[in-house]
C-alpha cells in the first residue's frame, strides 16, 4: 500500500500523456448528442471518486449527475430511461458484475456509456461505448490508492472537455508529490491514534468523497469505525456524539468551505475533541490541535488529489502502528463481486 501510494504523481502523469488527448474529441462528440444527464455507477473506493465527480461535473459543466443504485437494476429489474444520458461505469478491474448489469441495461435504453478502469480487456471496457484507461499498472494492495486517484483524474478530464473553462489539471501530479513529503511527519503523528476505535471523517464541497474514501481506508486497515459527513450535516445531529478527545479528521481547503470548516472547527474545540486537518489553509491550520499543511497555492478545485494522499498514509502508517498489515485486511479481497 504505501509502495503504491508512492507511484501515484508517476501513475498521474502517466494517465494525463496517454489519455487527455481522447477528451477533445470525445467532448465535441458529446455536447453534439445534447446530453442532459450523466449517470456514474461504481462501488466501494470507486464510488467515493465518483461522488467527487458529481461535484466536479454539476459545478462545472450545469449537468445533472446521479450516483447509481445498481440494485434499481440488479435486484428490482426496473428499466430506466436513459436515452439523453452519459452513463459512466467506474471499477479498478473492470468485473463488478452489477457496474456492467447497468451498463448494459443503459446501452439498450439508448444510453452512451464509458467505462473507466485500470484493465484495457477487462468486461467492462467491451461492454462500454469507450473505455478510458487509469494507466496506474497493477494494483496489489486490497486497498485502493493509485486507481482512486486515476480515477478522479479522469472526471477531471472529462469535466475540462465538457466544461466552458478548463482547470490548471497538470498540475496535479507536482501538488501530489508535494503531499508525499508530509510522510515524515504522520509516522510520529499516528501513534496519537494508535487505540483509536472510533472517529468521524469530515469534508464538505470538492472534498466530500475523500471523507467517504479515508473513512474506508480506516475501517478496511485499521478496523476503526470511521464515520464520514459533510461539515454541514455534521450539525445537523451527528455533533451530539463528540465527547472530550473524539477524533475528528477534517478535510479543509481555502476556498469556498472554509468558512465552515472554520465554524466547525471552533465548536469541536468547544468540546474539546482530538482535531486534524488536513488542509492548505492557515487559519484552518491554526484552529485545529493537529494540521498537515499542504502549499497554499493549491486552488480548491485541484485540492481532491493531493488532500487524499496525506489521508492514505495516516491509514497505511495506522496500520502499521496497530500491529495490522493493511495488505491482508482481513475478510477482503482485491475484486468484489454483488449482484
Amino acid at each position: 500500500m504505501l509502495a503504491e501510494i508512492a507511484e501515484q504523481p508517476a501513475a498521474l502523469e502517466l494517465t494525463l500523456a496517454n489519455e487527455q488527448s481522447k477528451y477533445a474529441a470525445l467532448g465535441r462528440f458529446l455536447k453534439q448528442k445534447d446530453i442532459d444527464l450523466v449517470v456514474i455507477v461504481a462501488r466501494g473506493s470507486s464510488d467515493n471518486a465518483s461522488l467527487f465527480g458529481r461535484y466536479l461535473i454539476e459545478v462545472t459543466t450545469g449537468i445533472p449527475v446521479s450516483l447509481c443504485a445498481p440494485s434499481v437494476y440488479t435486484l428490482y429489474g426496473a428499466k430506466v430511461n436513459l436515452s439523453r444520458a452519459l452513463v459512466i461505469g467506474v471499477s479498478q478491474s473492470g468485473e463488478g458484475d452489477d457496474i456492467n448489469i447497468v451498463l448494459e441495461s443503459a446501452k439498450a435504453s439508448g444510453a452512451y456509456t464509458l467505462a473507466i478502469t485500470n484493465e484495457a480487456g477487462s468486461t467492462m471496457a467491451k461492454i462500454a461505448d469507450e473505455a478510458l484507461l487509469i494507466h496506474a499498472g497493477r494494483e496489489r494492495s486490497v486497498a485502493a490508492t493509485k486507481t482512486y486517484t486515476g480515477q478522479m483524474l479522469h472526471f477531471y478530464m472529462l469535466a475540462n472537455a465538457l466544461a466552458e473553462h478548463s482547470l490548471a489539471i497538470e498540475k496535479i501530479p507536482d501538488f501530489t508529490a508535494k503531499a508525499l513529503e508530509l510522510k515524515d511527519q504522520i509516522t510520529p503523528l499516528v501513534q496519537r491514534y494508535v487505540f483509536m476505535e472510533n472517529c468521524v471523517v469530515v469534508g464538505r464541497g470538492m472534498n466530500y468523497g475523500n471523507s467517504y474514501e479515508l473513512a474506508l481506508k480506516l475501517m478496511e486497515t485499521c478496523y476503526v469505525v470511521a464515520e464520514r459527513f459533510s461539515s454541514a450535516d455534521f450539525f445537523h445531529g451527528p455533533l451530539a456524539i463528540v465527547e472530550r478527545r473524539f477524533p475528528v479528521v477534517l478535510f479543509g481547503p481555502a476556498g469556498v468551505t472554509q468558512q465552515s470548516s472554520i465554524e466547525l472547527l471552533d465548536r469541536l474545540h468547544e468540546l474539546n475533541a482530538d482535531c486534524l486537518a488536513i488542509t492548505n489553509d492557515v487559519e484552518i491550520a491554526n484552529r485545529s490541535p493537529k494540521s498537515l499543511m499542504l502549499p497554499p497555492d493549491i486552488d480548491e478545485f485541484l485540492t481532491p488529489i493531493p488532500f487524499i494522499v496525506p489521508a492514505q498514509l495516516f491509514a497505511a502508517l495506522l496500520s502499521e502502528a496497530k500491529g495490522l498489515d493493511p495488505d491482508a485486511p482481513r475478510s477482503l479481497s482485491k475484486v468484489t463481486k454483488t449482484i
